[in-house]
């Protein structure tokens, strides 16, 4: 998903500039071995099932510098798609504060079926906060609309909505952010998927789409958008709502790792940020072995790239060139299947925060000595 590694060389990499590449270190998180619980996500309302994780990367607003937002996908009652809240978790003390609760009465703009906040969540440096909503009535498949993305100011307030067309059940995202322009990159779940219950069909898809970004937290104005991935595997599924591509993480040399949950494996996009067609469902660059149903997804500061699994605890460290380095398991809960979504990696370069939704935490994998121990409570879900 999100990583603050070689943003210039991202620019440069759109414009055909090397700068930057992942370096020879043979693990990330190999050596790493401190799991913490490190906050709770539950805000008042009672929201659980944390999805998406993205650190701030410039103090605005609300937002602090080098806080986590965690966006939650159930409401109190447990229901998937039905999560309307943003938490902001101190990196420092662990304390969580309300950043928003979206209203989905009160929208400036359509948000097909309503709110419910999916691990589709990035920070951009201007201030501006977007989050894939993949909304239901009741928590089941069958009432599941196609959403929107929905453009959050600085202060928590939506701002825009960008939906329709090829924005159909928005799941996860990553950004290049260069500041006067964004490029949003996003899988979409919900292409036929609901019509084929409980089917496999082969709709989903990665949407980019470029933004214009004002300044002063104004609503950003949408560019362009082009299909850049296609034929994923997707399906609905009575446990996780709706399964299909997941995470993405754009690597330094501007290619765009893409988990296909359902084919268990990472894929590649190359020319991301510039190409004029779809590259289909990309080049395998690593399947089955530790892989097990791979979500979240994060690019490690020395260019490997970090998943987590569906259906067990486990993150996976990937070379680039496809050799798993590191499984080690994280779910600190014991749960395992079903608890892993969201990543992203903190902001010193040090350590991976992840949520749990077994107990309902934003978790950190660090080295040890930085980390501090800030026990997170949860209402447990599923």
């Amino acid at each position: 998903m999100k990583s603050s590694i070689c943003k210039a060389a991202l620019i440069c990499a759109v414009l055909g500039i090397p700068l930057c590449s992942a370096s020879d270190d043979p693990s990330f998180i190999g050596p790493m071995h401190v799991i913490k619980a490190h906050a709770s996500t539950v805000p008042a309302n009672g929201d659980v099932n944390p999805y998406g994780v993205a650190v701030v990367p410039r103090g605005a607003g609300e937002l602090r510098d080098d806080h986590v937002l965690v966006s939650n996908f159930n409401n109190a009652n447990n229901l998937q798609g039905t999560g309307t809240t943003i938490v902001q978790v101190s990196p420092g003390d662990g304390s969580t504060k309300l950043f928003a609760q979206i209203d989905a009465s009160h929208l400036p703009g359509p948000c097909p079926g309503g709110v419910g906040l999916t691990t589709a969540l990035v920070v951009l440096r201007s201030g501006l906060v977007i989050v894939g909503s993949l909304p239901t009535t009741d928590g089941s498949a069958a009432t599941a609309k196609a959403g929107c993305l929905l453009v959050l100011n600085s202060s928590g307030t939506v701002v825009e909505t960008l939906s329709g067309g090829e924005i159909n059940g928005p799941w996860d995202m990553t950004a290049l952010d260069m500041g006067s322009t964004a490029v949003l990159f996003v899988t979409n779940v919900l292409n036929g998927t609901v019509a084929a219950s409980p089917g496999t069909v082969t709709n989903g898809t990665v949407l980019r789409i470029v933004l214009s970004i004002p300044g002063g937290g104004g609503a950003p104005t949408e560019v362009s958008r082009t299909i850049i991935g296609s034929g994923f595997g997707e399906r609905t599924d009575p446990a996780a709502l709706v399964i299909g591509p997941t995470g993405l993480g754009l690597a330094s040399d501007g290619t765009l790792y893409v988990a296909d949950t359902l084919g268990n494996r990472i894929v590649a996009i190359p020319n991301a940020a510039m190409r004029t067609t779809t590259a289909g469902t990309g080049t395998m660059i690593s399947g089955g072995a530790g892989l097990n149903g791979p979500l979240g997804l994060a690019i490690a500061p020395n260019g490997d790239i970090l998943t987590v699994n569906a259906n067990d605890g486990n993150m996976v460290e990937t070379t680039p060139g496809g050799k798993q380095v590191t499984v080690k398991a994280v779910d600190v809960t014991g749960v395992g299947g079903g608890t892993l979504f969201g990543l992203a990696i903190r902001s010193n370069d040090q350590g991976v925060y992840f949520v749990n939704d077994g107990n309902n935490t934003l978790d950190l994998l660090d080295g040890g000595e930085q980390n501090r121990d800030h026990e997170g409570g949860g209402n447990g879900k599923k």
